[in-house]
C-alpha cells in the first residue's frame, strides 16, 4: 500500500521542467507592512534566496512602511541584496493610503521599478544612510524628498514612479520591461505568459515578534507588564495577572531592544512604576504618585529616539497610569485586606486615630488599616485626634470625637 501510494504521488507531481515552467512565468508579491525590523529583514533575504534559486519572473515588495529600525551596517546589507539581486525587484507603495518614509523610502533607490498608488505618498527620508555607490535614490529630486513627502502623481512627474497606479498595472509594466517578456497579442498567448501572482506574508510567529517591535505595542507591553506585576504583589498567590504580566514584560523588552529607544526614559518608567507601589502600600496616593505621574509622563514622551507613538497610545498610557495609581490599585487593596470590614456593619463603634485633618475629609488609621474619613461635625478633627466611627457609605468611613474613656484602639481586638 505504501509502495502504490508512493507511485500515485510520484505520477501526479509535476515534472522539474514544469515547475521551472511555472516559476519562469511567476511574480511574487511580498508585503512589507510596519518599520522594517530585523524580522521583515530576515524574511525579505529569505524571500529574495528562494526566488533566485527557483529563478521566478520577478518580485514586487508591496509597502507600507514609515521607516527603518536597523542599524546602518543592516540596513546597508538589506540595500545591496535588493541591489545585487539577479531576480528584478520591484517596489509598490500601496494600496491607496499607504506610505514609505525614512529608510524604506530610500530602499526605493535600489529597485528596478518603482510604483506608487494613488492616495500614497513617499519621501522624508531624512539623513541618508546608504553610501555614495548607490548613488542618489531620486535624482534632482533627492535634496527636495529629505524632509518632504509627496504624492502618486508627483513621483510619477518626477520620473521616481511609473504609472498607471493601480496593482495590477504596475505588475504589468514590471513585467513587461523583463527581458524575454512578449506582450499578449489579442486572440493568442505570450512566448512567456504570466501566471498567477503569489503573495508571500511573514509566517504567523514571526508576525507576532514584527508586532510587538512596533513602538505603540512595545511601549503598551512594556509598562502593562510592569503593572500587573506589582498588581500580582497584592494578590493572594500567583495567577493569571502574574503569568500575563510576565509575558507581556519579556515581549515589552524584546520590542523596547528593536526599536531606537532613551535608556533615560526607560529608566524613568520603571521609578515610576516603583513609586506607585510605595504609595499602593499605603493605600492613600501620596507625593510618591505624584511624584510617579510626572516621571511616567516624561519617559512616556521621550521613550523612542526616531520614531513617535500616536497621540492615542500616549493618551491611553498617561490615563491609564493615573486610573492605575489613584483609583484602580488602591481599591483592589481595600478589597483584598480590608474585606471582612466592608458591608459590616460591626467596624461601626471602631476606635482609631486621624493620620491628617478631617474637614470635612481626610484619612484615619483603624486597627492599623488606613481608610478615608468623612465627618459631619462643625468642628473639624486634626491630625492625631482619637476618633469613633459612627457610619460606613462604602469605602468611606463616618467618624466623631472619640468619647472620654473609649480604650485605646490599638488594644482592641
Amino acid at each position: 500500500m505504501l509502495l502504490a501510494a508512493c507511485s500515485m504521488l510520484l505520477g501526479l507531481a509535476p515534472s522539474a521542467g514544469a515547475q521551472a515552467a511555472d516559476s519562469a512565468s511567476q511574480v511574487r508579491i511580498v508585503e512589507v507592512s510596519g518599520l522594517i525590523d530585523p524580522v521583515i529583514t530576515d524574511f525579505l533575504l529569505s524571500e529574495l534566496d528562494d526566488a533566485e534559486a527557483e529563478g521566478v519572473l520577478g518580485v514586487v515588495l508591496q509597502m507600507d512602511s514609515k521607516g527603518a529600525v536597523l542599524d546602518d551596517r543592516a540596513f546597508e546589507r538589506l540595500a545591496r541584496r535588493l541591489d545585487e539581486s539577479s531576480v528584478p525587484i520591484a517596489i509598490w507603495v500601496g494600496p491607496s493610503g499607504s506610505v514609505a518614509y525614512g529608510g524604506a523610502a530610500e530602499l526605493l533607490g535600489v529597485a528596478d521599478l518603482v510604483g506608487v498608488a494613488g492616495g500614497s505618498r513617499i519621501g522624508d527620508t531624512g539623513r541618508l544612510r546608504l553610501d555614495d555607490s548607490f548613488g542618489e535614490p531620486f535624482g534632482e529630486a533627492t535634496a527636495r524628498l529629505a524632509d518632504q513627502t509627496i504624492n502618486a502623481q508627483e513621483a510619477i512627474d518626477l520620473g521616481i514612479s511609473v504609472g498607471p497606479l493601480e496593482t495590477s498595472s504596475v505588475l504589468r509594466e514590471f513585467v513587461s520591461q523583463l527581458p524575454g517578456y512578449e506582450a499578449p497579442v489579442e486572440g493568442t498567448e505570450s512566448a512567456i505568459g504570466l501566471s498567477q501572482p503569489q503573495f508571500r506574508q511573514l509566517p504567523l510567529t514571526l508576525q507576532l515578534f514584527h508586532t510587538v517591535a512596533s513602538p505603540e505595542v512595545a511601549y503598551l507591553c512594556f509598562v502593562g507588564g510592569l503593572a500587573l506585576l506589582i498588581f500580582e504583589l497584592y494578590t493572594a498567590g500567583v495567577g493569571i495577572a502574574g503569568a500575563i504580566g510576565a509575558f507581556m514584560l519579556v515581549m515589552g523588552c524584546y520590542g523596547l531592544a528593536v526599536l531606537p529607544v532613551r535608556t533615560s526614559a526607560v529608566v524613568m518608567l520603571v521609578l515610576a512604576l516603583l513609586a506607585f507601589a510605595v504609595d499602593i502600600q499605603t493605600n492613600i496616593p501620596r507625593l510618591y504618585s505624584g511624584v510617579g505621574m510626572v516621571l511616567f509622563a516624561i519617559g512616556t514622551l521621550t521613550l523612542y529616539d526616531g520614531v513617535s507613538m500616536s497621540v492615542i497610545t500616549i493618551g491611553v498610557g498617561l490615563i491609564g497610569a493615573a486610573l492605575y495609581a489613584y483609583t484602580g490599585m488602591p481599591s483592589m487593596v481595600r478589597t483584598r485586606f480590608s474585606s471582612p470590614t466592608i458591608g459590616r456593619s460591626w467596624i461601626i463603634g471602631e476606635f482609631g486615630e486621624a493620620t491628617s485633618d478631617i474637614d470635612p475629609e481626610g484619612t484615619v488609621v483603624v486597627r492599623d488599616a488606613p481608610w478615608r474619613a468623612i465627618t459631619n461635625r462643625a468642628t473639624p478633627l486634626k491630625t492625631g485626634d482619637r476618633v469613633r466611627v459612627v457610619g460606613l457609605h462604602r469605602m468611606l468611613l463616618e467618624v466623631e470625637p472619640e468619647a472620654g474613656g473609649a480604650k485605646d484602639y490599638r488594644d482592641r481586638g
